[in-house]
């Protein structure tokens, strides 16, 4: 390029092949063995040509129409990096690298046109790079609370113990979320086994407060709205201490210390009556 006449456009396209290779050489730098070249010079190359377009422009801002392609291509760019678990810079990272190859490419140009154009194109990168981790800290935390509501599934089983009769045993700490999905498995199941007992076990819970107390009520009224009864299990006398000290009332809820406690009296609920057999030698 001798002339500032020219379109900076014009010469990214005249040397597209050579400057998408060196482009994806200086940002696989950092990524060796984390992606192969072939994916890397796919995505570049994607990329560069959803950039050509725009190459000309003013850099002032990407909220224009003409940057929605562009915007749309980084953001899913972005999101893939996140999950594949590439870090923000990495990824960020890859976007700037194309400075550096066109300037290596305009090298010894002394036009002051073509140094502005460089200029503006330089602070379109700048803008580029700062969208890119915007969305991969966006695209982080949809993977950790799709994360965050998987390990709640994992963490809440229901467990059918008898015909009629099913259990939810509970393990670390209670809050709103996980209450939430708490009463929505305990009262799927219910329908799903058509159970008229269910227990609520708490031994894993850490602590009891008046903000847990309420959540484990609101689920034991949305068993009864269901049919079903009730019993909270693992009342542990530490547990059972700081309730009397709350002053916090269970009224006609059925509470028991063990978990077999529990499961016996729902037996006796449903008509089956629990008999210790002798034991019969070897």
């Amino acid at each position: 390029m001798t002339s500032g006449q020219g379109q900076l456009s014009d010469l990214l396209r005249e040397h597209r092949d050579g400057l998408i290779a060196r482009w994806a050489d200086l940002a696989g730098d950092g990524l060796r063995g984390r992606i192969t070249t072939t994916e890397l010079q796919r995505d570049l190359g994607e990329l560069f040509s959803t950039l050509l377009p725009v190459a000309d422009g003013s850099a002032a801002g990407l909220d224009g129409d003409q940057h929605r392609e562009l915007r749309a291509f980084l953001a899913d760019l972005s999101r893939n990096r996140a999950r594949q678990g590439f870090s923000p810079a990495e990824t960020a990272s890859s976007v700037f690298a194309l400075k550096q190859a066109v300037f290596e490419l305009t090298e010894g140009n002394e036009d002051p046109a073509v140094f502005r154009r460089l200029m503006t194109f330089s602070g379109l990168l700048d803008g580029l790079g700062l969208w890119t981790f915007e969305t991969y800290a966006a695209a982080r935390e949809e993977i950790i609370r799709e994360q965050s509501e998987q390990l709640l599934e994992l963490t809440t089983p229901v467990v059918k113990l008898w015909e009629g009769v099913i259990a939810v045993p509970l393990v670390g700490t209670l809050d709103s979320a996980r209450t939430q999905v708490v009463m929505e498995k305990l009262l799927e199941s219910l329908v799903e086994t058509s159970s008229q007992h269910a227990i609520i076990d708490i031994t894993g819970v850490l602590a009891v407060d008046t903000q847990v107390a309420q959540h484990l009520l609101k689920t034991v009224v949305a068993a009864r709205l269901m049919g079903a009864e009730c019993t909270i299990s693992g009342i542990r006398p530490q547990i059972a201490q700081t309730i009397v000290a709350l002053g916090i009332e269970f009224g006609d809820i059925t509470t028991k210390a063990t978990l077999a406690d529990a499961l016996r009296h729902a037996l006796r609920f449903e008509g089956v009556e629990v008999v210790r057999g002798e034991r019969r030698p070897a």
